[in-house]
This record gives C-alpha cells, structure tokens and sequence, in this order.
C-alpha cells in the first residue's frame, strides 16, 4: 500500500516594513514651511511685530480708547483694500480707486442738496455712478486688451479734474456744502458712519462691516465657483477661457466691486463729516494696493486671500496713528509705510522660496 504524504505549505514572514520610500514629489514638507507658505501667515508675524513695537515706544496706544481709533483708521483702508485685493487676485489694478471714494460722496452730497432731495435719493445715485465707473474699467480693460494700469490711470486724471472742476462750477467752491440737515441724513449717518460703546469704548460701525466683508471675501474665495473664477483668471485667462469660465463677466464685476467698495466708503466720509474736499483721494489708491500687496497679493495675480490685506490695513492704521500717539514728526508716516511696503515684498519673495525648496 502506498502512503501518500501531503506537504505542508511553507510559512513565509512577511518582511519588517521599512520606511516608505518617497520622492521630491511626494515628500510632505514640514508643517512650519507649509504655513509659510500661506501668504497670509507672514503679514500676520509682521502686524504683530508693528503692534509690539507700538506698544513699547507708543504707551497711549495700550488704551482702550486709542486702539479703538487704530482699529478705525485700519477699517477705512480696509473695506477698500479688499476688493482691491480681490481684483489683484483676478490679475489687474485700479489706480482710480482712490478718487473715486471722493466722486462718490461728491455725487451723493451734491445732488441731494442742489436738487432738495431726501439724502438717501443722493446715495443711491452715488451707487450707480460708481458702479458705472467699475463697470467702464473693466468694459475697456477687456475690450480693449490694454494693461489696466493704463485704463485706470486715464480714470484716475479723468475724475481727478471732474471732481474739483464740477465742484467749483456747481457750488463755488472746493468743497461741498453741509448737508446734516438735510431730511433723511440721521438715517443714513446711522448706517454708513454710527458708533457704539463697549466697555466704555466708542467704537465705529465701520470696524464691523470692515471684518464683516472680510469674512464674505473669504467665504467667496475658498468656498464658492466664482471664487475660483477670480484664482483662474488672475493665472491664467486663456486657460480659463478654455476651461468655460466667464473671464470677461469675473473682471467687469471684480472692476464694479472696487466701485461698490469706493461706494462704502464714500458714504462713510459723508455722512461723517458732512461735508466733502473735493481734492481729496489722490494717493490713497496707493495705500489700498500697498495693504493688499503686504498681505500677500502677487502684483502678477493668480494668488492671494482676503485675510492678509485685513492685516495689511490694519499695520497701515497702526503706524498712521501709532507715530501720533509716539509724538513722532507724522512727515515719516509715507516713509514709514514705503520701508514696510518694501520689506513686505522682500519677505514674501523669501518665504515663497523657502516653501516651495525641498
């Protein structure tokens, strides 16, 4: 009889697992690179620093009171900084900005008090007007192919002689006349220009639509198509176009948007002094780009966020107010901002590298 035996399957051990193997491509950088690589992050290490500066060489800012105004002078750079950012995003410029917060509150002041009407008639005329403006930025820039440095620098001159001239010829004067007793005025001074007390603090309601439209900015970044309609069309607008999106639709309302902030903050400067300088807004385009380049907005587009610039506004207010509470000579305030404008450049530019070198 024959036996017949049955081998018994061999037992393998699988090896000890190693270390996985990874590549350039696939190696995950540390987490302190990977912050750094958020353009917000590095605008927020340098208001932090402006703020402990400020602190030490400034005592008055420690006081509920002054950090109240900081926090209000930051607000005003603010609300305008952040559709100049987004439109910085989407990979053009609008040097009219700043003229135009003058031309919106000229319109709104001037034809409510020539024309008798209740003052909200003047703000909604004003809305139109700026928004028209927006929109003819971004009409031109698209239809005609020509840098928007170039189209908004015509809009800025344009406005810039029309506001003073118009000025002159409707009123006799540069300035607008006082309209605070003007039916509809209290109302509309509590929307755009109120205040209310915290802890014994006065604080501006301009603070809260300052952080408000942050985080909407924001929300519309990250959260939403048109979102990424800005990122795409600020990278690359052939490509954009090629993938279906509405390139000239995103830059006309990215143009109308820095309208409607130019809009905003008009009011406010109405209804909280009454009474507009029709010279005033020359520069301050700069400012509101400065804020939002500081807070990590490529001049070339196609990268940024709506955070940075809320910090970039707020390093603006701090050393505005923070050389006045110094006792400093406020001549350096320009200076002052060139130096962090200039180091804001150089520090992104270094931390882009070192985030993106394995």
């Amino acid at each position: 009889m024959r036996m017949t035996q049955h081998a018994e399957p061999a037992v393998t051990t699988p090896p000890a697992p190693g270390p996985k193997e990874t590549d350039g491509r696939t190696a995950q950088r540390p987490l302190a690179l990977r912050l750094l690589a958020r353009p917000e992050v590095g605008v927020f290490l340098g208001a932090v620093a402006v703020y402990v500066f400020f602190l030490i060489a400034a005592p008055p800012v420690r006081d509920g009171s002054s950090m109240a105004n900081i926090l209000y002078q930051s607000s005003t750079i603010g609300i305008m900084a952040l559709p100049v950012a987004l439109l910085m995003i989407g990979g053009e410029f609008d040097l009219s900005s700043g003229v135009a917060v003058i031309t919106s509150a000229l319109t709104a002041s001037m034809l409510a008090y020539q024309l008798t009407l209740n003052v909200w008639m003047g703000v909604v005329a004003a809305l139109v007007v700026s928004l028209a403006i927006g929109f003819l930025n971004g009409w031109l820039v698209v239809k005609t192919g020509l840098p928007s440095f170039l189209i908004t620098l015509g809009t800025f001159l344009i406005l810039q002689g029309v506001n003073l001239a118009v000025t002159k010829l409707v009123t006799g004067n540069v300035a607008t006349d006082d309209i605070s007793d003007m039916d509809g005025f209290s109302g509309a001074k509590k929307v755009f220009a109120s205040s209310f007390e915290v802890g014994g603090v006065q604080i501006k309601i301009t603070i809260v639509y300052w952080l408000v439209f942050a985080a909407l900015a924001t929300w519309v970044l990250l959260r939403t198509k048109y979102g990424n309609w800005i990122f795409a069309v600020g990278g690359n607008k052939e490509s954009a176009r090629a993938v279906g999106v509405p390139v000239t639709f995103t830059k006309i309302s990215l143009f109308m948007l820095v309208g409607f902030g130019a809009w905003f903050v008009g009011m406010h400067n109405l209804f909280s002094f009454n009474t507009v300088q029709s010279g005033e807004g020359v520069g301050q385009e700069l400012i509101y780009i400065s804020a939002a380049v500081i807070g990590g907005c490529l001049l070339t587009g196609g990268a940024g966020s709506a955070i940075g610039p809320v910090f970039g506004a707020f390093m603006f207010g701090m050393v505005q107010q923070g050389i006045v509470y110094a006792g400093w000579n406020p001549d350096w305030f320009k200076a002052f901002l060139g130096v962090m404008l200039l180091g804001a450049v150089l520090i992104n530019l270094w931390v882009s590298r070192t985030a993106t070198r394995r």
